[in-house]
């Protein structure tokens, strides 16, 4: 009898404890699944096998980073007693799974961990370049946050104490606003005339040579360079002399800040900084298809390969030594499932200054009459699907056939089949929020939705209004010719249509 007491004593109160865990924290997913990520990644073009991931067990070998990162100031703005108060602090977490029972906590949860999580590759100690952050010389005609801080480098109190370090997702998923405030998650573009530089001169920023041979680690930074970008079995000249070269990274960069050269693209065939307030509308990853997305657990995926879980291996070819190919670090789950919970979440703005409703009514009708909703068809305005690029035939046993559409708009392949980034295919984008962005097209070459619709854009002398390349003054943008046969009133009518999205 007192054995079944116990017994039942001893269920009801584990019954209870579960209870009270549910009431108290919600269940945070598994992100680095095997079972997931055994589909995730899509083909290369050229070899027809997707790219390698670190097993759950490599993964989760090392302990999860969930640290709170604080302002830097002003040094004429810091609250007093700031700095003192900051070397005193002891690690607190970014995201506390203790404090969400909800949705909606999530997505605070994430909204803050996308607008203050750092790069674990930025941190440093080093007091000089600790000094630096509290230089005033260093913020001089930078732009001052309304609360005195600066946009970029951040404190973070670790186990081993106070280190400064850079942003990581908002430090480039940002859109600057002529007034000088910030959207996080919005595209980069052009800073307009007369409005301040953002990030102050303050060592850690994101593709710094520091950063880049600290994941690079024990190669010179032409060598590093290189490895970001180099492709085996598809060498291009250009990137494989680098290798022994000097360049600056701003060189390669031709200097656009809505450009960001990240591992496996090229300095010749760009990436735009996509704006995130429409990921929602996608079942893709990138510009090229590399990941699909089914949710926010492929968000965290993408966030964690693209901070360090990346093996670089692509079926025979090894892009990194021993020594680089290991996990090094990564975010916990929480921090990464939250902000895949946020970004999912966000929708873009509405245009507050639309035409009226019969130029609209016109608009919309040129649009379906050109066959633009065959592709980015409403209400998300994309199908979500693939698009072949120029010169790409798909294989019979392609594991993403039914997403594809097998026709091509004739845009520059080359990111599509001369980089590790390239699948072969260009992802249909939702127009949602087209209206604000300033980089069109995949490689962000065109700067207007006018620029987008002139027939002179495919001429080899034109000037693109957006990203250019390397020593590029002028060139013609092809492919996608839908519209450009308009009449001045129709292209007016399906501009203000587009702006209404």
């Amino acid at each position: 009898m007192k054995l079944t007491l116990f017994w039942f004593g001893f269920v009801a109160s584990g019954a209870f404890a579960l209870i009270l865990l549910a009431q108290t924290a919600s269940p945070v997913p598994r992100i680095w699944d095997d079972a997931a990520l055994a589909d995730w990644a899509t083909p290369v073009a050229g070899l027809n096998v997707r790219p390698a991931h670190y097993s759950s067990a490599e993964y989760y070998s090392v302990p999860g980073d969930n640290l709170r990162t604080y302002p830097v100031y002003h040094p004429d703005s810091e609250p007093p007693g700031y700095w003192q108060e900051l070397q005193k602090k002891k690690p607190e977490p970014l995201v506390d799974i203790s404090k969400i029972k909800t949705k909606g906590e999530w997505i605070a949860a994430g909204e803050l961990a996308f607008r203050e999580m750092d790069s674990f590759w930025s941190r440093t100690t080093d007091p000089a370049d600790i000094a630096q952050a509290r230089d005033p010389r260093n913020f001089e005609g930078r732009l001052k946050m309304p609360d005195g801080s600066v946009w970029g480098p951040r404190w973070v109190v670790t186990p081993k104490g106070l280190t400064l370090s850079w942003l990581a997702c908002s430090n480039c998923h940002r859109q600057d606003h002529p007034d000088g405030s910030i959207t996080a998650g919005g595209p980069r573009g052009p800073r307009s005339a007369g409005v301040l530089p953002i990030n102050p001169a303050v060592p850690g920023a994101q593709g710094s040579p520091v950063v880049v041979q600290r994941f690079f680690v024990g190669d010179s930074l032409s060598v590093a360079r290189w490895r970001m970008f180099t492709v085996p079995w598809a060498p291009d000249e250009r990137i494989e002399k680098t290798r022994e070269s000097q360049l600056e990274p701003a060189s390669l960069n031709a200097g656009d800040p809505g450009i960001f050269n990240r591992p496996h693209g090229s300095p010749f065939y760009a990436t735009k900084i996509i704006d995130l307030q429409n990921l929602h509308y996608s079942r893709y990853l990138d510009a090229t298809g590399t990941h699909r997305l089914r949710g926010p657990e492929d968000v965290a995926r993408y966030a964690a390969f693209i901070s360090g879980a990346d093996p670089m291996d692509f079926g025979s070819h090894r892009i990194l030594t021993d020594e680089q190919r290991r996990i090094r670090f990564r975010y916990t789950d929480e921090v990464l499932y939250a902000i895949g919970v946020y970004l999912m979440s966000l929708d873009p703005p509405k245009n507050p200054n639309t035409a009226p409703q019969a130029i609209l009514d016109r608009g919309e009708q040129i649009f379906r009459r050109e066959g633009c909703v065959n592709c980015h068809t409403p209400p998300a305005y994309t199908s979500g699907k693939l698009t072949l690029a120029e010169g790409f035939e798909l294989p019979s046993n392609h594991p993403n056939r039914n997403d594809v559409v097998q026709v091509s708009v004739g845009t520059d392949p080359g990111l599509a089949l001369k980089t590790r980034k390239g699948t072969g295919f260009y992802k249909v984008p939702s127009l949602r929020g087209v209206w604000y962005r300033p980089r069109l097209l995949h490689d962000g070459s065109v700067g207007s939705l006018e620029e987008m619709f002139d027939p002179a854009r495919v001429n080899p002398d034109h000037v693109p209004g957006g990203w250019k390349g390397p020593g590029v003054t002028q060139g013609a943008i092809i492919g996608h010719s839908f519209g450009l046969n308009l009449s001045a009133s129709e292209k007016q009518a399906l501009l203000s249509f587009l702006r209404s999205l």
